[in-house]
């Protein structure tokens, strides 16, 4: 090897290569008191160890644990474009914590991921803020997590996060859909806008729109309308549980209404949903008039207002709506459950 060539490589370190080790010791330093603000018991050490330990509460006889993973979708890019960082760790707790609810768990602890080309300590650490907030929300504990700083990967600016949450349910106590039964009522807890669904098409209808973030839009701008975090249900559908036992639960994902109902409903029975039982909410509203999309489309897509659907015993309705009503939701009677035929479908809404 020439001399000119030693030369040429001599010195190199990790920063050469784009990857700031300080940056991630700084981001790990603000983290800490953010994660030690989630703890609950059951947490056994702090961050920093190669594993986290959490034991299970007592009191379970047979203990399930339930486990849910997710990310936020596109829409980090409205979040990214309009420097809003702060709500879509919300956002990924409650699509993990959301999801394991369904089956009746408790969140016990919630781990991120946080990808980048460029690791930005003060977006970085927003970012987490928000999945503390989320994590107090959903009663889970952040325990642990990963910071991938990945030079030539991603775009300057950008980044892209992943969740992983565990709950523990009584293996006696799990909700499936084993229950349900012609007769059955559907309740409905309202959304706090899209969510974390539809955002591709949410993004399109802004494009073709020419719609403006900061444009007015209510008491907010079009911006923080679309950018609203996903509400996190833990804490009232598990006061429910303790009061009752629903027959099933459905979190209203991608696939919409039908795609995400459909799911909870056994063979030979078709979930009704009333149409009239609710309007669209403003934020719906707008993204179907300025994309011209169907009312099939919208509901196929989107929440459309509903964001937790409960199905359970006629005469468990009228408690189940006071008790989450106390806890601050909005709950309608949505629909029923019929038998069906074999051509019948899974969800009608009418």
């Amino acid at each position: 090897m020439s001399q000119s060539s030693e030369d040429s490589t001599t010195g190199l370190t990790y920063r050469d290569a784009g990857v700031d080790i300080d940056a991630g010791e700084s981001l790990v330093d603000a983290i800490k008191p953010i994660a030690r603000s989630t703890h609950r018991p059951g947490c056994m050490d702090g961050l920093g160890g190669f594993g986290a330990m959490f034991q299970i509460p007592p009191g379970y006889k047979e203990p399930i644990l339930v486990s849910g993973t997710d990310g936020v979708g596109t829409k980090l890019r409205l979040a990214i474009d309009s420097g809003i960082h702060d709500t879509v760790g919300i956002d990924l707790v409650a699509m993990c914590a959301n999801d394991i609810l369904v089956q009746g768990a408790e969140p016990l602890f919630f781990l991120d991921y946080f990808a980048t080309g460029k690791l930005d300590v003060a977006t970085a650490a927003s970012v987490v803020e928000g999945i503390g907030e989320g994590c107090r929300q959903a009663g889970a504990a952040l325990i642990g997590g990963e910071t991938a700083e990945m030079p030539g990967m991603y775009d300057a600016g950008d980044y892209d996060l992943a969740g992983f949450c565990v709950g523990v349910v009584e293996k006696s106590a799990i909700i499936d859909m084993s229950a349900v039964a012609e007769g059955d009522v559907l309740l409905a807890i309202a959304s706090s806008g899209p969510h974390s669904n539809g955002y591709s098409l949410i993004r399109k209808v802004l494009e073709v729109s020419g719609a403006d973030l900061d444009s007015p839009f209510g008491d907010t701008t079009l911006g923080r309308a679309l950018i609203e975090p996903t509400r996190i249900y833990a804490r009232p559908v598990l006061d429910l549980l303790k009061a009752m036992r629903p027959h099933a639960l459905a979190h209203i994902t991608g696939g919409g209404l039908p795609g995400n109902i459909a799911r909870v409903i056994p063979d030979g029975l078709s979930a009704v949903v009333e149409s009239a039982s609710w309007q669209l909410p403003d934020i719906f509203k707008w993204i179907q008039a300025n994309g011209n999309i169907s009312l099939d489309e919208m509901h196929s897509t989107f929440n459309c207002g509903m964001g937790m659907l409960i199905v359970l015993d006629s005469a468990d309705a009228p408690a189940a709506v006071k008790l989450l009503e106390d806890q601050g939701e909005k709950v309608w009677l949505a629909g029923r459950i019929e038998n069906s035929s074999g051509d019948d479908a899974r969800v009608r809404i009418i």
